[in-house]
Order: structure tokens, then sequence, then C-alpha cells
């Protein structure tokens, strides 16, 4: 759960009513999740698709029923449907990824080189875990980056509970693997799409 779901939940419920600056709010809570989310899934064309799904989510707002988690979750089913959606009409191997950093520059209590390094450490993080079979991928994106718990994440996906479960723990598994040194490789940044 994230801390700020309350505050997600009620600003989800204010910009129903048609408050502008509280859909200002939920987007800025779930647009770092779900751009991360999405550049796993498509690489650089993550804003683009990003920026469909917003357009989506605005237009369907009013049919939206649920609380804070239940936005992100639903924010996550339709991004994930705009990038298969977009990888469809690619029709050729989606292109690697040269992450950036995220859209939004919230000012923080952080350097410019703890942000460089927190870039630096993001973008290895998301390569390691494109380079995951699909299932898990996925499955570790939409648990620890959008921070979805299980059920949502399979509704997400379309499987049970107990599938998206252990397919993030076996992700994770491998990441860990790879972290204490076994199975690195040195093959180049892939997005979900492409096959070894």
């Amino acid at each position: 759960m994230h801390a700020y779901d309350g505050e997600l939940g009620a600003a989800v419920a204010r910009a129903q009513e048609g408050d502008e600056a509280a859909f200002a709010v939920a987007y800025r809570l779930v647009q770092p999740g779900l751009l991360g989310y999405l550049r796993g899934l498509v690489g650089n064309d993550a804003e683009d698709v990003a920026s469909d799904a917003w357009l989506e989510i605005a237009r369907d707002l009013g049919r939206f029923k649920g609380d804070g988690a239940g936005f992100r979750g639903w924010s996550a089913t339709i991004a994930r449907h705009r990038a298969l959606d977009h990888l469809r009409r690619q029709k050729v191997r989606p292109r690697s990824s040269a992450l950036e950093q995220d859209v939004l520059d919230l000012p923080g209590a952080y350097s410019t080189y703890d942000q460089a390094l927190e870039s630096i450490s993001t973008e290895h993080a998301l390569e390691l875990v494109r380079g995951l079979p699909r299932d898990q991928a996925e499955a570790v994106l939409l648990r620890v980056v959008v921070g979805l718990d299980a059920p949502a994440a399979a509704r997400v996906l379309g499987k049970r509970p107990g599938a998206v479960r252990t397919a993030a723990y076996r992700g994770l598994k491998r990441l860990a693997k790879q972290l204490g040194g076994e199975g690195v490789t040195d093959d180049g940044p892939r997005t979900l799409g492409e096959s070894k």
C-alpha cells in the first residue's frame, strides 16, 4: 500500500466533480510509477504511450469507481492496453530504451549529484527488469514500480493473484541473483516485446 492512497482517492473524487487542480494532484501521484511501468514495456516511447493513457483516463474518469489504490490499478490497466496497442502498431522489433529522467522534476532536498546517481540506478534497475521473461517483468513492474498489490496486478494482467505473486517472486529472485554477480550478461537493454 502506498502512503498517499488516501490523498489520491480524495483527489480523484474531487477531480470527478470537475476540480482540475485535484486531477493535477492525481496525475503527480500516479505518473512516476506509471511511466516507469511503461518504460519497461515500450522503452523510449513510454511518454507518448503515457500521454495516450492519460487522455483516456481523463475522458473516462467519471466512470471510475474506487479508492486511491483502485485508481492506480485502473490507470495501470489503461496504460497497459495503450502499450500493447503501441507494440502491435509497430509491427517491428521495439527499440531499446535509453531511459531519461522522469517528466516531473518535483522540488526536493536532493542535490543534482544525488539525483544523477538515483537516475543511473533507476536506469540500471529497469534494464535488468527488461531482461526478465515478460510475465515476470510485468509482475515486478506492477508490484514494485506501480505499487499494486497482487489482486490489483492480477486484474491488470488478467491472471490469478497467485500467478502474479509467483511471477514477481521469481523475477525478484532472478534479479537478486544477477545483482549478486551470477548470470549478469552484456546484452543491451530490451523492451518486453522482444524475445531472446
